[in-house]
């Protein structure tokens, strides 16, 4: 047997974190069967279903890197085919046609709930036999019993058919419903195994009994338990973003965020960083925990910081050029840039804070911090900044070897300890009193941008005190 999983949402709006992570679990699982990950838009919900929203799932799932073997298939494509399948089970007597209008049908609904009745259809059309000369919709037959679910992760559960009414699989209007179009899928795709949220369950007995009625096999059923905020609430905006471009747009880098959500309810002992190679060596649906997990911006942030950390400085740099262009830089073409990006990542936890904090380094005139200027950039410090400018211009090679020397001569010659120069010229090289390795900032930005720092710097430090 084949492995085939599929991942199906609606394109109502963006991808969210949930659905993400079940879009990632069956990839997962196929690719370590070495199976077939099936991507499916579930798009009937015409009024709601919007190609905006098919774009940024598609993106999403792009950035994150999680790429399906067959699709995207479109349901709003493939409706001749519910209509088969459901004149078929029409012909066998495993459906009929049901008359009542949708104003009758609520007006019923309305009656049983002021009776403390279940709101359930009543199977009052199920005996006409001769077709009437009105619009109809197609109900299912759900007869009398039990239907269990067996399901990997949740156990057997146990549904009575008395709690389930005769649902319609084809609307008046010969639109097929949710439900039966799901299984028609499922069944046609060849899908072995259905990785999906738990929001599912309910729906899950009645397409069972579909799945029988078509006379198609189950496949294996295993329901993710939902993600929760800390308040243990469903995740939601108030928690925060939650959908994955969103995390983009904050500085994220795509494996982080699919190493913490592969982490989001699936254990491999106590390992907490996985390439994405060693997901698929060691995913199984065994090790998927029964319980809710709890969604921690902390962890991801940490996470993050470890990915860029370890991203090589020439990638980093490619990604961090659109977030300094939206700060107004202009780093494209920058030969400096992997080296900039080298300062910045041992501190930064995403790519937006790296360009929040290098982004100096592009600046055409540095604006100084006044309380940082009045306490370093003062006229005693004028002699250390043109003696520095003196030692720097002649070097040609601007090393952190060949400035840290350039340093330590001033030190001897004046006596004194590096935070009495170093400190005066961060300020000056970058506006402010916290920046990178002074040595390294400085090789970074290169010998003609930081003299010219420095000079100007001394000549804000020439003018004229208010007194």
């Amino acid at each position: 047997m084949t492995v085939r999983t599929r991942f199906a949402p609606s394109p109502t709006g963006y991808l969210h974190i949930g659905g993400a992570r079940t879009a990632l679990f069956s990839m997962l699982f196929a690719r370590r069967h070495k199976g077939k990950f099936i991507l499916r838009i579930e798009d009937t919900d015409v009024a709601r279903s919007t190609e905006e929203s098919i774009q940024a799932i598609l993106d999403g799932m792009n950035w994150l890197g999680l790429t399906y073997d067959e699709g995207p298939f479109f349901q709003s494509k493939r409706f001749d085919i519910y209509r088969k399948h459901a004149y078929e089970l029409l012909e066998k007597s495993l459906a009929y046609r049901c008359y009542c209008t949708p104003e009758e049908l609520e007006k019923r609904r309305e009656a049983a709930l002021k009776e403390g009745r279940p709101p359930k259809y009543d199977g009052r059309c199920r005996e006409i036999t001769e077709p009437l000369d009105k619009p109809f919709a197609l109900r299912f037959k759900v007869h009398p019993g039990t239907t269990i679910v067996e399901d990997i992760i949740k156990g057997n559960i146990s549904f009575d058919n008395s709690t389930i009414e005769d649902l319609i699989i084809l609307r008046s209007d010969t639109t097929p419903t949710y439900n039966f179009c799901v299984v028609v899928d499922d069944a046609t795709m060849d899908i072995t195994h259905v990785i999906r949220g738990d929001d599912h369950i309910n729906n899950t007995p009645k397409q069972i009994l579909l799945y029988r009625a078509l006379g198609h096999a189950l496949p294996v059923f295993a329901h993710l338990p939902m993600i929760l905020g800390a308040d243990k609430a469903r995740l939601s905006k108030r928690h925060g973003a939650t959908s994955v471009m969103a995390y983009k747009e904050m500085g994220y880098l795509p494996h982080a965020l699919v190493n913490y959500l592969a982490r989001l309810g699936w254990s491999f002992g106590d390992q907490e960083i996985f390439s994405m190679v060693e997901l698929v060596e060691k995913f199984s649906l065994e090790n998927v925990g029964k319980s809710s997990g709890v969604f921690n911006p902390e962890k991801l942030l940490w996470l993050n910081q470890h990915y860029i950390k370890e991203t090589p400085d020439e990638e980093l740099a490619a990604l961090l050029v659109p977030f300094l262009e939206g700060l107004g830089a202009d780093p494209k073409g920058d030969a400096r840039l992997p080296n900039i990006v080298k300062t910045l990542k041992e501190r930064a936890k995403t790519l937006k804070e790296m360009a929040d904090g290098g982004l100096f380094y592009f600046k055409e005139k540095i604006e100084y911090d006044p309380k940082a200027a009045e306490k370093f950039l003062t006229p005693e410090n004028t002699g250390l900044f043109a003696s520095l400018i003196g030692k720097l211009e002649p070097i040609e090679t601007f090393t952190h070897k060949a400035l840290e020397d350039a340093f330590n001569l001033i030190l001897e010659e004046q006596g004194l300890k590096l935070g009495k120069l170093a400190q005066p010229v961060r300020v000056a090289l970058t506006g402010g009193t916290v920046s990178p390795g002074i040595f390294e900032m400085m090789e970074a930005m290169g010998k003609e941008m930081a003299v010219k720092r420095l000079k100007d710097a001394l000549g804000f430090m020439q003018e004229p005190r208010a007194v």
